[in-house]
């Protein structure tokens, strides 16, 4: 049986489509379609017309599309309709339209001008779909921007948000006020201080966009001003709203940056700390000095009762020769009670500080023990230059000893220069790293100490200021016992001639004697 190839179907044309296929088709239509004469009088309404309106065929047919009409549309918009399809134009737009139940709905409505061949307007082919629900969450999206663009906006905190690439894409009121004070975009400053911060956590939480907690950052303002700022970083997803993405979602991650400017807390903080520390320390040279003074009475009583009780033997070998001596059962007797008004003295000296031992930076020291004496640096002029180490300078020490041995050595620097008229008033203050220890160098521009008195000054009550200033002579000597509690050495530079020059070194493991 012989293989016969069927000839080819020519394509029909739209003229040969027939026209009840036409009317099936706008008749089962999504769309609402509705056939007007030139005065707008409906002469067809399809089955989606219906539905959406609620007037059936016969109810339509021959009234006036108007009867859809509400009065909520402004008459400037039918006005426009009708100028446009007058020109044989299409018109589209939104109207407000009004149901047989009396119920309204937003439609979006296409009319066009059906033209006869000798150019006249015959027919008008409406088209409108409700819109209504499509309106209300567009409003709703909308109302919800406005809400949080405001929240946002209101904020006492700094908001920002960027892209992946770290452009800025919305920011508040309160972030435009930081660009003021810190110049262009303070979140990539900020950014940049957390990444030097947190090191390798911060690029893994960045990678994988994990939250990372408030972190207090501070950073440098153009006028070299400290301002501390906490910052939390979270991470939102967006999704890709064009056509390529409908079936093959796109997302894109936005950093979420809020900034609390924390300066001011920590100015109050740091005040709190500076005085708890200045309290401390003063409770630490009141009972230091009443150790010292204490300690020295005894010293000072221990001279003549070792002198009576010499005396006292002396007069019992003569007794026990047959010598009568009355007088010895006295000198015994008195002897007993200065040795035991000795002891009581003795066990009245304070305990020393029990402070552990920690880690101490001296940079961090020496920086708390200019702030303690800012005040006084101030009132009397004193020009203070500070060179901290490079590197680090930590020990293993008494935090608040080492700060009261500096203190002491500032405040010796601050009046030396007050005792002398006119001249410059320098303070200096270095830190040094040496291969087994750390040189701290406190250089003054006083009148310096005299090398006979190089030694003396670190003794107790040695002071060359005078009683009549109610100067006790104490603060070197404590300055010395803390020193030698850490196992270091403190001198002053007998080759320094523009002042005083004392040189403290201190080892990086603490020796000697620790309480």
């Amino acid at each position: 049986m012989s293989k016969q190839t069927a000839a080819p179907t020519t394509p029909a044309t739209s003229s040969e489509v027939p026209m009840h296929l036409f009317r099936k088709a706008v008749e089962q239509a999504a769309l609402a379609i509705s056939i007007t004469d030139a005065h707008a009088n409906i002469l067809y309404a399809n089955g989606a017309f219906q539905r959406i309106t609620g007037y059936g065929q016969d109810e339509v047919v021959g009234h006036n599309e108007s009867i859809l009409s509400y009065r909520v549309t402004p008459k400037l918009v039918y006005e426009t309709l009708w100028a446009q399809i007058q020109r044989q134009r299409p018109w589209n737009g939104l109207l407000v339209n009004k149901r047989k139940d009396g119920s309204r709905y937003l439609a979006d409505v296409t009319i066009t001008p059906v033209v006869s061949e000798d150019g006249d307007t015959t027919h008008y082919l409406g088209m409108h779909r409700d819109v209504t629900e499509v309106h209300r969450l567009e409003r709703q999206v909308q109302n919800q921007k406005t809400l949080i663009e405001s929240v946002v906006d209101a904020a006492q905190v700094a908001i920002v948000l960027l892209d992946e690439k770290e452009r800025v894409v919305l920011d508040n009121q309160e972030y435009k006020k930081l660009i003021g004070d810190l110049g262009k975009e303070p979140a990539l400053k900020l950014l940049a201080a957390l990444r030097e911060q947190m090191g390798d956590a911060f690029a893994t939480a960045h990678d994988k966009h994990r939250n990372i907690a408030a972190r207090e950052v501070c950073i440098e303002t153009p006028k070299k001003m400290s301002r501390w700022f906490s910052c939390a970083i979270s991470w939102f997803e967006e999704h890709d709203v064009g056509a390529d993405a409908f079936y093959e979602p796109l997302r894109r991650h936005y950093l979420l940056l809020t900034i609390q400017d924390i300066s001011e807390i920590k100015r109050q903080q740091e005040a709190l700390r500076i005085n708890s520390l200045r309290a401390l320390l003063s409770e630490q040279e009141r009972i230091q000095g009443l150790r010292e003074t204490l300690a020295g009475a005894v010293y000072q009583l221990e001279g003549p009762l070792n002198m009576l009780s010499a005396v006292a033997n002396m007069m019992e070998r003569k007794r026990d020769s047959g010598a009568d001596l009355p007088a010895a059962s006295a000198l015994e007797e008195a002897m007993q009670k200065s040795r035991e008004a000795l002891e009581k003295l003795r066990a009245c000296i304070p305990n020393q500080s029990t402070e552990a031992m920690q880690p101490v930076d001296l940079n961090e020291v020496l920086v708390d023990v200019l702030k303690l004496a800012t005040a006084n640096l101030l009132s009397t002029g004193v020009v203070v230059e500070w060179q901290p180490s490079s590197d680090t300078a930590t020990i293993s020490g008494h935090p608040a000893q080492l700060t009261n041995l500096f203190k002491q050595l500032v405040t010796n620097a601050i009046e030396a220069m007050n005792e002398r008229r006119g001249g410059s008033r320098e303070l200096r203050l270095s830190c040094m790293t040496r291969a087994d220890h750390i040189e701290v160098l406190v250089e003054d521009s006083g009148p310096g100490i005299a090398d006979d008195l190089r030694y003396q000054v670190f003794q107790p009550f040695f002071t060359t200021k005078g009683a009549a200033k109610q100067h006790l002579g104490l603060g070197l000597a404590m300055a010395q016992e803390v020193v030698n509690r850490h196992g270091g050495i403190i001198d002053i530079d007998p080759a320094y001639r523009s002042g005083c020059r004392v040189r403290v070194q201190l080892p990086y493991l603490a020796g000697g004697n620790h309480v």
